[in-house]
């Protein structure tokens, strides 16, 4: 240890171990920082997907509302493809059911799954992604025991269906004697 002069200037050591000491305290804030960002990137990614998912859930309504409003506007029959939505031609001046073709948020492409049957046309539509959904609960009344396990978004089914009203029958009251 050399010491000058009044003001003290003392040195303990190999300078080059000083540096090392530097050198593995940037690698310690390095690897933190890392740490750090790979945990931001997974609350961004589950956030982002739990917004998809609720797209979802907004545009599979609006499929299903659009069903509906075809099957009403029109002898109570389902629509054949997704394509009649977008311009009803069975009237006069055609109805729009549906403003666009969305595009399935999961996939981002609209590649949707139709729910139909063959006879009677397209009932709903689900989404084609594979992927497991975040949300397990907290849908609609009519949603809930159906979302709830989904193993996939396919599973997640918007159907319209349609209700039948039942006409009582017309009885006649008894002969009076």
């Amino acid at each position: 240890m050399s010491c000058r002069g009044r003001v003290m200037v003392c040195r303990t050591g190999d300078p080059r171990r000083a540096a090392g000491f530097t050198y593995i305290g940037l690698l310690i804030a390095v690897a933190i920082l890392g740490l750090g960002l790979a945990e931001v990137g997974t609350i961004w990614r589950t956030q982002a997907q739990r917004e998809r998912e609720e797209q979802l859930l907004v545009i599979g309504h609006e499929f299903k509302r659009a069903i509906a409003s075809y099957y009403a506007a029109g002898g109570h029959q389902l629509p054949l493809s997704i394509d009649v939505l977008l311009e009803d031609k069975r009237f006069q001046e055609p109805k729009h059911h549906l403003r666009k073709l969305y595009a399935d948020p999961m996939t981002g492409a609209p590649d949707w799954t139709l729910v139909s049957d063959p006879m009677q046309g397209i009932s709903g539509i689900a989404s084609s992604s594979k992927a497991v959904p975040i949300k397990k609960h907290g849908f609609d009344d009519d949603e809930e025991d159906k979302f709830k396990d989904a193993k996939d978004y396919g599973d997640w089914q918007f159907i319209f269906v349609p209700r039948f009203r039942l006409r009582h029958p017309v009885t006649t009251p008894p002969p009076s004697d």
